[in-house]
C-alpha cells in the first residue's frame, strides 16, 4: 500500500522540530551548503526565461511575493537573465496548456508540475529534467519529506513547493447555534447536517461549476478511500480495481443523497471554486470541504469567520480507509529537459534560492501552507488554524495522495464531468460508475 508519511510534517508544524535535533542540524548544514555560488555562465548576453506558476488568486499573493523575491535574487546572480512570470490558473495549466506543450515539446523552462501520473508520463516522454545531480550539487538531496510523487525509476523530476491535507473546515458559532458537535462518524455528520438545515443554515458550502468540477472530486475521493481503503485508487490504472467496485458505487450514492437532502449548497453548479469558498468565509454556510490551501481565504481580510473556524479530518465510515487522510506533496516545480547551458545555470540558481529552510519557514508562517522540507526549527506567524490542521493531521493513521496521482488525465476529467452530473441529478450512481469504468478501460488501452 502506497502511503505518504505526513506525520513527519507535524513535528515541524506543531513542535517546530521536523527532525531530531541532530537530524535538523544535519539538514540545516546541507541547506547552508546550498548557498555556495552556482557556477555562472561565461557569457553575460541577455536571455529570457519563462517561469509558469499558478499563484494567480488574491489569496495566493503571499506565495507569489515569495516567488518574486526568489526570481529577483536569481536574476541578480545569473548574468543576462530575465524571467517572465506566466501566471495561469491551476486546472488550465495542468489540463490544457502544459499538456499541449508537453505533446509538442514547447514546455517552458520552469513550470508548475503535478506529481504522480503527470510526472510519470512527461518524464517517460523525455520532457522533464532529472534533478538528482543538481540537488546533490546544491546540498538538498536529503532535505524533503517525500518526493515519491516526483520520482520515476529512481530519478527525481520535480520538487514540491509545499504540502497539503484535505478535510472539513467548520464554523464553530453556527455549530453551537444548531447544537451540533464535531462529527467523528459519517452518521454523526448526517445528523449535524440535518440539524443545521433545520436552522436554515446551508450545511456544506461548495462551488463546483464550470471548470471547477475538481472541487467536488475532493469529497468523492475522500469518501471513496474511507470506504474502500487507499489501495482502491492505486489499482484503477492497472485493472486491479474498478470504478464499479462497491466502495465507488456507494460513494456516488452517498454524494447523491447529500444532494437530495439539500445538505450541499443547492447552487453548487452555479458557483466557481472561489465563490463556494466565499459562501463559507462570509458566514453563510457551516462547513467547507477543502484543502489546507484554503486557510488564507478563511483568515483573510474579507472573512467574517477568521476567529471562529475549526477543522476536522474526514469522519470514519466503518470502512477500510477509516483514519487515513488525503494529503501529500503533489504541487511543485518541474524543469524542461531541453535547456541551453545558460538556462541550466539559471535553473540551478533558482532551485538553490527557492528551496531553503528560510523560505520553507515563510511558507508556513506567511502563506499558511505545509512545508515540503525537513529541519525547520523556528517559525513566526503561523496561524492558529494551520496549527489545528497540523494536529488533525497528526491524529491520522496515515496519508494517501489524491486519486489523480494514479490515473490518466482523461480519467480525471471524466470524473469531474460525471460528478457534476451527479450533483445536478442528471445521472444515477450505478450509471456514473459504469461510465467511469469505461473511461478507465479506454485510457488503459491507449496507454496514456
Amino acid at each position: 500500500m502506497k502511503k505518504q508519511s505526513l506525520l513527519l510534517a507535524i513535528t515541524a508544524l506543531v513542535a517546530l522540530a521536523g527532525c531530531s535535533e541532530k537530524n535538523a542540524e544535519t539538514t540545516e548544514k546541507a541547506i547552508a551548503s546550498s548557498t555556495t555560488e552556482v557556477s555562472k555562465p561565461a557569457s553575460s548576453d541577455p536571455f529570457k526565461m519563462v517561469l509558469r506558476h499558478i499563484h494567480i488568486r488574491e489569496t495566493a499573493l503571499p506565495t507569489l511575493k515569495l516567488l518574486e523575491e526568489v526570481v529577483q535574487k536569481t536574476e541578480e546572480e545569473v548574468p543576462g537573465l530575465k524571467f517572465t512570470l506566466d501566471g495561469v490558473e491551476d486546472t488550465v495549466n495542468r489540463n490544457v496548456k502544459l499538456k499541449a506543450e508537453m505533446a509538442s515539446g514547447t514546455q517552458p523552462p520552469i513550470f508548475s508540475l503535478f506529481g504522480g501520473a503527470d510526472t510519470q508520463n512527461y518524464s517517460k516522454a523525455g520532457r522533464l529534467l532529472a534533478l538528482n545531480d543538481i540537488m546533490a550539487e546544491v546540498g538538498i538531496q536529503d532535505s524533503f519529506f517525500d518526493l515519491r510523487e516526483f520520482t520515476v525509476d529512481g530519478k527525481i523530476y520535480g520538487l514540491p513547493e509545499s504540502g497539503y491535507i484535505e478535510g472539513f473546515f467548520y464554523n464553530k458559532k453556527l455549530f453551537a447555534d444548531a447544537g451540533v458537535e464535531v462529527p467523528t462518524t459519517w452518521d454523526d455528520l448526517l445528523v449535524a447536517m440535518e440539524k443545521l438545515k433545520a436552522k436554515g443554515i446551508t450545511p456544506l458550502a461548495m462551488g463546483a461549476g464550470g471548470g471547477d468540477g475538481w472541487v467536488a472530486n475532493m469529497l468523492v475521493n475522500n469518501l471513496m478511500i474511507a470506504l474502500g481503503g487507499p489501495s482502491l485508487q492505486e489499482g484503477f490504472a492497472s485493472g486491479a480495481t474498478k470504478w464499479t467496485d462497491p466502495a465507488v458505487v456507494e460513494t456516488f450514492k452517498r454524494v447523491a443523497d447529500l444532494v437530495d437532502k439539500k445538505y450541499i449548497d443547492p447552487n453548487v453548479l452555479g458557483l466557481a471554486f472561489a465563490e463556494g469558498q466565499a459562501t463559507f468565509y462570509t458566514g453563510k454556510a457551516a462547513m467547507l470541504f477543502d484543502g489546507s490551501w484554503a486557510v488564507n481565504a478563511i483568515i483573510g481580510d474579507t472573512s467574517v469567520v477568521k476567529d471562529s473556524t475549526g477543522f476536522f479530518r474526514f469522519p470514519d465510515v466503518d470502512g477500510a480507509g477509516d483514519g487515513y487522510i488525503n494529503g501529500g506533496w503533489s504541487n511543485g516545480y518541474g524543469f524542461s529537459a531541453d535547456l541551453k547551458d545558460n538556462e541550466l545555470q539559471a535553473v540551478k540558481a533558482f532551485i538553490k534560492n527557492f528551496y531553503t529552510l528560510d523560505n520553507q519557514a515563510r511558507i508556513l508562517g506567511e502563506t499558511n501552507q505545509i512545508p515540503a522540507m525537513k529541519g525547520i526549527t523556528e517559525v513566526k506567524g503561523a496561524s492558529e488554524l494551520i496549527t489545528m490542521i497540523g494536529k488533525q493531521q497528526g491524529s491520522a493513521k496515515g496519508a494517501y495522495p489524491a486519486f489523480d496521482a494514479f490515473v490518466q488525465t482523461s480519467v480525471k476529467v471524466e470524473l469531474e464531468t460525471i460528478v457534476q452530473e451527479l450533483l445536478g441529478g442528471k445521472i444515477k450512481p450505478e450509471a456514473a460508475a459504469e461510465r467511469m469504468q469505461k473511461a478507465q478501460e479506454s485510457a488503459n488501452a491507449e496507454g496514456k
